[in-house]
C-alpha cells in the first residue's frame, strides 16, 4: 500500500554527493591543481604565492561556499573546503610565517559573500 513511501524514504537516505566532490586537488612539491569538469584547470607553484584568501559565498548548500584563494601575479587557484586536498593544503599554508588564524575564525563564522586575507607576501 505504501510502496512508494519506502522507494522515497531509500532515496534520501542515500547520502547526498556533495559538490565540492567534483573538484580533483594535486599537490606536490612544486604546485598545487585544481580539477573541475565544468571549469578550467588552474595551477599555482608554492613559490609564486603572493597572497592567500578565504572566499565565502552564499552559494551553498547546492554548490560550494568557501574557498581557500592562492593568488599570485600569473593566477592561482580556488580550493573548495570540503574538497580532498583541501585540508592537506591548509595545513602547509597555515604554517606560513604571518598567518592570519583570526581571520579564518571570522571566515567559519560568516555567511555572507566576503572575503578574508589569511597571509601575504608583502602585509
Amino acid at each position: 500500500m505504501f510502496s512508494w513511501l519506502k522507494k522515497i524514504s531509500s532515496k534520501e537516505n542515500k547520502s547526498p554527493k556533495n559538490p565540492e566532490d567534483a573538484y580533483l586537488v594535486t599537490i606536490t612539491d612544486e604546485y598545487v591543481k585544481v580539477e573541475h569538469p565544468r571549469r578550467a584547470t588552474e595551477s599555482i607553484c608554492w613559490e609564486e604565492i603572493n597572497e592567500i584568501w578565504l572566499i565565502n559565498t552564499d552559494d551553498g548548500p547546492l554548490l560550494p561556499d568557501v574557498f581557500l584563494a592562492l593568488v599570485g601575479e600569473k593566477g592561482g587557484c580556488l580550493i573548495p573546503q570540503g574538497a580532498k586536498g583541501f585540508d592537506e593544503v591548509y595545513d602547509i599554508v597555515s604554517k606560513y610565517n604571518g598567518f592570519n588564524f583570526e581571520n579564518v575564525i571570522k571566515s567559519m563564522a560568516c555567511a555572507d559573500n566576503q572575503r578574508f586575507i589569511l597571509w601575504g607576501r608583502n602585509i
